[in-house]
């Protein structure tokens, strides 16, 4: 009888643990997207991962002092599907964070971005994400840029 008990208790863990990966995964996946759409200047995969009421915004330092700076995603989309066609922009994730819980999850992704494979910045971004209809949307995107203190 105990033996039974856990059996399905650890069958039960492993399904869950499984599950976590399987979410963390297309949180992933969805990041990556963006950045594949950004990277094309998809103006319809860049809107498609992100959720209808998402907000973004960019934390800027002057010396001591920071500053949070505001940028609508559709004003994001559109500056993308204008760039030049020579301008090759290449946002690169160095590695993933990924919680979830749910229907929720958090990524902390630190990046570096080249402009036609010449290094511009570097930084961190924050996003919080919801599913929705079984697919991940992005509703929140918090990012720093710096050109110091990089990898």
């Amino acid at each position: 009888m105990i033996r039974t008990v856990l059996v399905i208790a650890m069958m039960m863990i492993s399904g869950l643990s499984i599950g976590q990966e399987n979410s963390e995964k297309a949180v992933e996946n969805t990041i990556a997207k963006l950045f594949d759409g950004m990277r094309d200047k998809d103006q319809a995969a860049l809107e498609a991962v992100f959720h209808e009421k998402a907000i973004m915004h960019t934390v800027t330092e002057n010396g001591e002092q920071a500053a949070l700076g505001e940028n609508s995603v559709r004003d994001f989309v559109n500056r993308i599907a204008v760039t030049p066609a020579e301008t090759r922009l290449d946002e690169r994730i160095l590695e993933y964070h990924i919680r979830v819980d749910g229907e929720m999850a958090s990524a902390w992704t630190p990046y570096e971005f080249y402009v036609n494979d010449s290094f511009s910045h570097c930084g961190v971004n924050s996003f919080q994400l919801i599913k929705e209809n079984g697919d991940w949307k992005i509703t929140y995107v918090m990012d720093t840029r710096r050109k110091v203190g990089c990898r």
